[in-house]
């Protein structure tokens, strides 16, 4: 008996794709093997000492500056709390004043349905004598003028009460704007202080030395160029005393009363201002030491602007606030020729200022973490220097 046919399909034969996916797998292990080697071989440069430096030194900076934002804000928005509260306080006054004028149309009105109104023909009539009438006439006329000014008083304070109202309304929105710049500045410059303290604390002790190194030798640097400075202002002093010497040789041939004169109206003028400076350094003096806060302007601690300021009004001077209003006082002076009391500020965007103490140097509140000190002028990029009073 012949053999049935089979009536099943062949299976086709699949190809298997084990070998290729393994490859591919190792592949990708190798590349990934590779690139997590390189990394590890290849680290991100450290920056050195100097990056570390200049990286700090701008933070500071920066921080200085975001310093005079913060005390420029709290000025502004002080003042402007004194203006809301003297808006308030008047328009409680006139709130006073309001209710007087409207009790006393109340008493008006009330009296008038008290007493009623009659015409003129009906009280004539009812009058005792035509004299009476016309009295009597006059007083009403009067009392009808008296409600008038009454009302007319009351218009008028209403209306004033209103506007004082608006401006309380103004003056208030004007001061929530000066305290969110405050915040603000309180926040930027706490954060650049937080970036300098971190980058600082992540130095070894090492590092830290040698960033030490750094600062001394900036310092010594700075020093140098005082010191300079000193020379060149010792020997153009002595130049201008021998100068007047010989005027006051050669004016010595002259009158006595011209030359008496003259000497006397210079001298005052120099006393004046020599005694200022001296009590602005006595009080700087008398700060040396104490801590530099952003903010603070004494008597525990300063930030730059508020020592100046605090220093000035010991000799009876008044500053503004910040290093930006501080500058604009006063008469522009060269670097050559600075006396001692004399404001010098720094860096371009005028964010730093010190006392000129002479011989190239000042008293200054540096920054956060120094306290009030004696410093190279040169320590700092000069901006220009003031001499106030």
């Amino acid at each position: 008996m012949p053999a049935l046919a089979s009536h099943r399909k062949p299976r086709p034969r699949v190809r298997s794709t084990t070998p290729a996916i393994g490859f591919t797998t190792a592949a990708l292990a190798s590349v990934t093997l590779l690139s997590t080697q390189s990394a590890l071989a290849a680290p991100a440069p450290k920056p050195s000492i100097e990056d570390v430096q200049k990286k700090v030194d701008g933070l500071y900076r920066q921080a200085g500056t975001a310093t005079q934002h913060y005390d420029q804000a709290k000025e502004a928005s002080a003042k402007q709390r004194a203006k809301v509260d003297m808006l308030l306080d008047d328009i409680a006054k006139r709130a006073d004043k309001l209710n007087d004028a409207r009790r006393t149309l109340g008493n008006y009105a009330a009296a008038q349905y008290r007493d009623g109104a009659l015409a003129p023909t009906a009280t004539f009539f009812l009058a005792n004598d035509p004299q009476s009438f016309f009295d009597q006439t006059h007083l009403m006329n009067r009392m009808a003028a008296n409600q008038q000014q009454a009302v007319t008083d009351f218009r008028t304070k209403q209306a004033e009460a209103s506007k004082k109202r608006a401006e309380a309304v103004t003056s208030l929105e004007t001061l929530t704007e000066s305290q969110t710049r405050l915040r603000t500045s309180k926040q930027n410059v706490q954060d650049k202080l937080t970036e300098a303290r971190t980058l600082l604390s992540k130095l070894t002790a090492e590092e830290k030395a040698r960033l030490a190194e750094l600062e001394q030798k900036r310092k010594d640097e700075a020093r140098l160029k005082a010191a300079e400075l000193a020379k060149q202002q010792a020997a153009a002093k002595a130049e201008a005393d021998r100068k007047a010497k010989e005027a006051e040789s050669a004016t010595g041939a002259g009158t006595g009363t011209g030359t008496g004169t003259g000497t006397g109206s210079g001298s005052g003028s120099d006393s004046s201002v020599t005694t200022k400076a001296e009590k602005v350094l006595a009080f700087a003096r008398a700060q040396i030491g104490k801590p530099y806060v952003w903010g603070a302007t004494g008597p525990s601690s300063y930030d730059c602007s508020g020592l100046t300021q605090a220093a000035w009004k010991a000799a009876g001077v008044t500053l503004p606030r910040t290093t930006w209003d501080q500058v604009e006082v006063g008469t522009r002076i060269a670097t050559a020729d600075l006396r001692p009391g004399d404001l010098v500020f720094f860096y371009d965007d005028i964010s730093h200022v010190g006392i000129y103490k002479g011989d190239g140097m000042m008293i200054h509140a540096p920054k956060p973490g120094a306290n009030v000190r004696e410093e190279s002028i040169y320590y700092m990029p000069i901006y220009g220097s003031v001499r106030p009073g």
